[in-house]
């Protein structure tokens, strides 16, 4: 008997505790990131992560979700489009998040958004730039970024102030980013007169573009742009210094030709390229130039426009979450679609236009590396340096 009823002390003890101790997910508020944290994609991945994590504990330091902390759940899509999608499946069905967020590469972003609208999860990308990721009528995907359509937009008046080509070649990834990329230039060539001489895809991950860039030579374009991820990007300008493919201008299309591994994988070879770009750290942006500052503080290197839509998207996640009447998903859905709030990255407003619906809207820049420093040299009137035009190559590359 005596032992009986130490038993059942101990058992209303335990149940006491347990009582008492609220649960983690009770303490806090689950939100699912999904990123490339490994493989050939990481680079952009360890900046945005960062970049979460930054914003998520200021998120956490003010207050949290109104008393509780938000809690970020990563999850490694390896640059895979069915890993992209498990990875959000788990965070639905097992963890139990109230959104997504991240998405980066196209095919990974266009995966989650799919099983995102499957299970009526709201979900807020932040890079994944393919224009059918919001064409699809989901009403449950909202996306912070341009679409990779509008990238090209202060190129244009550059084109047609400055430089006023005759041709172009068009150099490509053939993922769903390169490819809607591609077209979309196209088009802006052919309505701007400018004669598309050569328009070619290749499979990510080669180590010898140099029959791709003989053909660039021989074609003699005098601009030549390029959508590539990170280490295309390096090996595309090297071994067009090594062949001395020299055009009017090298543009590349965002993407990998931002980052800062960029200038150090490709050397020289970066001197003087341009590339398009969405966010500078001296755009009148509220925190633009803290975050930036802060970035480089703690991580010891810089950041660029990846890294400020991540934190971007934390912001309008906290807000989100803050205004929402509950946690339950149509009430996160219904607070995400009535954002508008400034943020490091800009503006956040989502509106409907052509296809698209769910769609933030913002303007495009243009970039330089000058001297190891990428710089923003377009448009004229937030430029933090000015443009470098004609380029002598050979003095470039000596």
């Amino acid at each position: 008997m005596r032992k009986l009823l130490v038993l059942l002390t101990l058992v209303l003890a335990f149940a006491v505790v347990f009582s008492t101790t609220p649960a983690w997910s009770e303490e806090t508020v689950k939100v699912g990131i999904i990123l490339p944290l490994t493989g050939a994609q990481a680079a952009f991945g360890e900046i945005e992560r960062n970049s979460f994590v930054m914003a998520a504990e200021k998120v956490n330091a003010a207050g949290g979700i109104n008393g509780k902390q938000l809690e970020l759940l990563f999850e490694d899509d390896t640059g895979k489009p069915e890993v992209a999608r498990s990875a959000a499946e788990k965070l639905i069905s097992k963890d139990k998040v109230v959104m997504l967020g991240g998405g980066y590469g196209s095919s990974e972003t266009f995966a989650i958004a799919g099983v995102a609208q499957q299970n009526g999860m709201p979900f807020l990308v932040n890079t994944g730039s393919a224009d059918k990721i919001t064409e699809q009528g989901w009403d449950y995907v909202f996306r912070l970024n341009p679409p990779v359509s509008a990238y090209p937009a202060a190129l244009e008046s550059f084109l047609t102030e400055v430089v006023k080509p005759e041709s172009c070649a068009i150099l490509y990834e053939d993922s769903a980013f390169g490819t809607s990329g591609s077209k979309n230039f196209a088009e802006t060539a052919e309505r701007l007169g400018i004669k598309v001489v050569m328009m070619e895809g290749y499979s990510k991950g080669g180590v010898d573009f140099k029959p791709l860039l003989v053909k660039v030579k021989q074609a003699n374009p005098d601009l030549v742009y390029m959508i590539s991820y990170v280490m295309d990007a390096s090996l595309l300008m090297t071994q067009s210094m090594e062949l001395r493919v020299m055009p009017k201008l090298f543009v590349g299309g965002a993407a990998g030709f931002t980052l800062p591994e960029f200038v150090k994988n490709a050397g020289n070879a970066a001197n003087m390229v341009y590339s398009a770009t969405l966010w500078y750290e001296t755009l009148p942006y509220p925190g633009a130039s803290e975050y930036y500052e802060e970035y480089v503080k703690r991580f010891n290197k810089p950041t660029e426009y990846h890294g400020a839509e991540a934190y971007a998207a934390c912001q309008v996640i906290a807000d989100t979450l803050k205004r929402a009447k509950s946690f339950s998903a149509e009430d996160v859905k219904t607070a995400l679609a009535e954002t508008d709030m400034e943020t490091v990255f800009g503006p956040v407003k989502f509106v409907s236009y052509d296809k698209k619906i769910n769609q933030n809207k913002l303007p495009t820049y243009l970039v330089q590396w000058i001297d190891g420093k990428l710089e923003l040299v377009w448009p004229k009137d937030v430029a933090s340096k000015p443009y470098v035009y004609p380029i002598d190559w050979e003095k470039v590359w000596q």
